[in-house]
């Protein structure tokens, strides 16, 4: 995709301006422009994927350390107590282009865990049976 036509890869090229905390031949990390807290950061690969299924297996372990890197800087850059590390895949995902949220945390910081509804399992069964079907699809012939 060029980079006219996505807003991440157009930061990436320097098309589009952005506050850029890193930028590398792997990743780039830029603050987002509707932060939970100030200092939230996105974290996306440079080369154009939608979803984490989509980034190249050798390109993981490389993108994930540069996450890793980034949320180490947001919590000392910030002088954050921790972060909340987390990304969506299709569903949520305002760009379709793979990113990781990184926001800078502090106790009673007003955010409360998830920002969705939990539910629960109808008992052991039923969780069993989620759990097999995952399984399943992680490998067909077990």
């Amino acid at each position: 995709m060029p980079a006219g036509e996505c807003s991440f890869c157009a930061i990436g090229a320097g098309e589009q301006p952005g506050h850029v905390v890193l930028s590398d031949e792997v990743a780039v990390a830029f603050l987002d422009t509707r932060p939970v807290f100030k200092g939230h950061v996105l974290v996306a690969p440079r080369a154009h994927v939608e979803t984490l299924p989509d980034l190249p297996p050798p390109e993981v372990g490389p993108f994930f350390e540069r996450v890793r890197s980034v949320t180490a800087a947001v919590e000392q850059g910030l002088e954050a107590g921790g972060t909340f590390v987390a990304m969506n895949n299709r569903i949520s995902q305002s760009v379709p282009h793979l990113h990781v949220h990184v926001v800078p945390r502090n106790r009673k910081d007003g955010l409360r865990g998830f920002f969705w509804p939990r539910t629960t399992y109808d008992d052991p069964a039923e969780a069993e049976a989620y759990a097999l079907r995952i399984r399943k699809a992680l490998d067909p012939n077990p």
